[in-house]
């Protein structure tokens, strides 16, 4: 397909947001022989965010991007960063006929916490130059807190895309009725029902399998990434279906630091609460996404 080309028919995108189940959503999807997930699931090619640290404006690799669907039906990118992404919806809105949204959202401040935990785990602060260790400090750097500002992104896409090209729905959700949601995403994609495969554990991007990689387990990566794709594949695949987290292992990964909190307090609620609040407030009047819960929960849980 030529970079000129529009393409017609819809293509399905899992745009938001990062900590909010979408790696698990994802895997699910994929089971649903109408679905085409990419490969990788976030392919990062569109957005100008590459990730929560790497950004470029350079304009996407057509021939590339089409490369990553290997299969039949609607085509399901996953780059989740492209929510917050602030050129993407002119660039999506230029190549695709018909495209459709899905974003996860969680409660914005538990989002950030949990983001900024799974960073400073790995250490993937460092590798970028930053150093998040202080929760303040990292909120102040938009590549974390734009993630949670849902109102602000929200803003940008409605100004390209009517409110119906979207489906948003709370992350928790998938958790307490994830056959609900998978029905409402097949409806809104207007394709055939599947019978899926539910396992809450398998494919999500728990803290507990969380580990900073070793110099050993960054040689094995970069010796990984040479392997051909039609051999490295079936063994990626079977670890996947099983759960299983190489760098868990000593050698290749090592526990995070345990002196950082494990969970919220008043003090993350109270850096954050004044500016998630006035977002929220912002989503819920564009898009009547009810988020009078979420406030509630932040304003209750600041420092007084």
């Amino acid at each position: 397909m030529g970079d000129s080309e529009r393409v017609s028919g819809t293509h399905a995108f899992l745009i938001g947001v990062p900590k909010a189940g979408t790696t698990w959503l994802a895997s699910t999807l994929s089971q649903n022989p109408s679905i085409c997930l990419s490969d990788p699931k976030e392919p990062n090619i569109i957005s100008s965010h590459k990730g929560t640290f790497g950004r470029s404006n350079e304009e996407p690799d057509w021939t590339e991007y089409f490369r990553l669907f290997k299969g039949d039906g609607i085509r399901l990118d996953g780059s989740i960063h492209t929510f917050s992404c602030p050129i993407s919806p002119a660039r999506i809105s230029e190549k695709f006929e018909d495209p459709k949204f899905i974003i996860s959202l969680r409660e914005p401040v538990d989002r950030t916490f949990s983001h900024w935990r799974m960073i400073t785990d790995i250490g993937l602060d460092k590798t970028w130059g930053a150093d998040w260790d202080d929760f303040q400090v990292a909120w102040k750097d938009p590549r974390l807190k734009e993630d949670s500002l849902y109102g602000k992104s929200m803003a940008r896409w409605l100004g390209v895309f009517s409110l119906s090209d979207f489906y948003i729905f709370d992350s928790s959700r998938m958790r307490d009725s994830p056959e609900t949601v998978l029905s409402e995403i097949e409806e809104f994609l207007g394709i055939h029902k599947h019978n899926y495969s539910i396992n809450h554990l398998a494919n999500s991007n728990r803290a507990a399998k969380r580990r900073k990689i070793t110099f050993l387990g960054k040689l094995m990566r970069i010796t990984f990434s040479f392997v051909p794709s039609f051999l490295k594949s079936p063994v990626v695949n079977y670890l996947v279906s099983r759960d299983i987290n190489i760098y868990y292992l000593p050698l290749l990964g090592r526990r995070a630091d345990p002196s950082k909190p494990e969970h919220l307090d008043k003090f993350h609620f109270s850096i954050c609460e004044e500016e998630v609040c006035e977002d929220l407030a912002q989503l819920q009047d564009l898009t009547k996404f009810d988020t009078t819960e979420w406030m509630e929960t932040i304003k209750n849980n600041a420092v007084k």
